[in-house]
């Protein structure tokens, strides 16, 4: 198989997809692997629901943390005087750590298993934030930033590859131990592929630069938080359906084969609507699209619980993945407008507020499910507040267009 990279500086496409691989490994393997894993390690008793939207959660910490860390780190090092940290060292580093603690799942050690997925939640959000930081800078500086609508279509790659492998799996009877490995296996060929992309090039701006049309611009801090607490309520909107799909897909279709194919069919929607959203005009203004995706969204989180049928799930699953890593993408692309001066440190602080979104989700859909009469009525609940949730941070789009000007 041929690498993705030359001895010459890497086009923008191949850019592009060492940073779609990239994130396959990272968000679409490293964090949401347990999705697609979690009906195998509840029929096998060990977990209960309970116990997974603690694990789940375990992991959101993780990345909170990880994303907090990226956050400041660029503050810190200027004050120790210490030399800039490599962007393309910290893509290896989170990749490897993911591939390693994605294959320590096997272990047969419950009690190990919240620290381990605590623990790859900081790598994936390290792996997420250099990978976005360095892919932008990169093609920005090579005057293809729309490409970079390509690099979030990894997610989807990630999910829809890993949760159709986790289906053949659970229909050829494999332990969830197995199933851990084999996605290890997995992330390892896929990080292998793009590993020699991720290099330092001679003459290459630093990685995560803000692209020179940006430079001395940068947005207000009321619009900055503004920002930020729109992209956390779509953390928050998400992440319910993102962890319990397969697990609400079977108990509205008890005994049907197609619970196991909406997981893989969001991954399909998140990696095409990353394609679309590459092809969009960069004079549209990204708020608009932001609150067309957040409107999309929260129809898809509810209509497999409205229309609880084979087609109502599959439709819900393309509308949450279709516009799930375009939000990622406008929202950033919007991030490095307002902060130019460090692209990281953006994306940091956004992804944290994604993360501290997440968290909340899974428990609030474990308390649902403790006061409902039964799993159907508790996760119609958390679903109707996910929902909710999604339409405020679209209100917030809206308010941010009036009250500011497009950068």
């Amino acid at each position: 198989m041929k690498p993705l990279a030359s001895r010459t500086e890497p086009r923008p496409l191949v850019i592009a997809l060492a940073g779609t691989l990239s994130l396959a490994v990272a968000m679409g393997i490293g964090r949401f692997a347990f999705t697609p894993l979690m009906p195998m390690m509840l029929h096998e008793g060990l977990l209960d629901i309970a116990a997974a939207s603690w694990l789940a959660s375990a992991n959101y910490f993780g990345y909170l943390l990880g994303a907090l860390l990226c956050t400041f780190q660029p503050a810190l090092w200027a004050r120790r005087s210490l030399p800039p940290v490599r962007a393309t060292a910290m893509v290896k580093w989170g990749l490897s750590l993911t591939c390693a603690l994605t294959a320590l799942m096997a272990i047969d050690a419950p009690a190990a298993w919240p620290a381990l997925r605590f623990a790859a939640g900081v790598v994936t959000a390290v792996a997420f934030v250099y990978t976005s930081a360095w892919c932008l800078g990169q093609l920005a500086r090579l005057h293809a930033p729309s490409t970079g609508g390509v690099v979030y279509a990894g997610p989807g790659v990630g999910i829809a590859s890993s949760g159709l492998l986790a289906g053949l799996m659970t229909q050829f009877g494999w332990h969830a131990s197995a199933g851990w490995v084999a996605l290890a296996l997995l992330a390892a060929l896929l990080a292998a592929i793009a590993w020699p992309v991720f290099r330092e090039d001679p003459g290459a701006a630093a990685a995560g630069a803000a692209p020179a049309a940006s430079a001395g611009g940068g947005g207000g801090t009321v619009e900055k938080t503004a920002l930020t607490v729109a992209y956390g309520l779509a953390g928050f909107g998400y992440i319910i359906t993102a962890t319990f799909l397969p697990v609400i897909a079977r108990t509205a279709l008890p005994g049907s084969i197609w619970p196991d194919l909406f997981w893989p069919l969001l991954g399909v929607g998140v990696a095409c609507g990353a394609l679309l959203a590459s092809r969009i005009p960069a004079r549209i203004d990204q708020r608009l699209l932001l609150i067309v995706c957040y409107l999309m969204q929260a129809l898809g989180v509810v209509i497999g619980i409205w229309l609880p049928t084979l087609a109502g799930f599959a439709l819900g699953s393309l509308l949450v993945g279709l516009p799930f890593t375009a939000i990622t993408f406008f929202a950033m692309q919007v991030g490095r407008r307002l902060h130019p001066q460090s692209p990281a440190a953006i994306i940091g602080l956004l992804s944290g507020a994604f993360a501290a979104g997440q968290i909340v989700g899974p428990p609030v859909a474990a308390a649902m499910l403790a006061r409902a009469p039964d799993h159907a009525t508790g996760f119609a609940w958390a679903i109707d507040i996910a929902a909710l949730a999604l339409l405020a941070g679209a209100g917030i789009y809206a308010w941010m267009m009036r009250r500011f000007a497009a950068g």
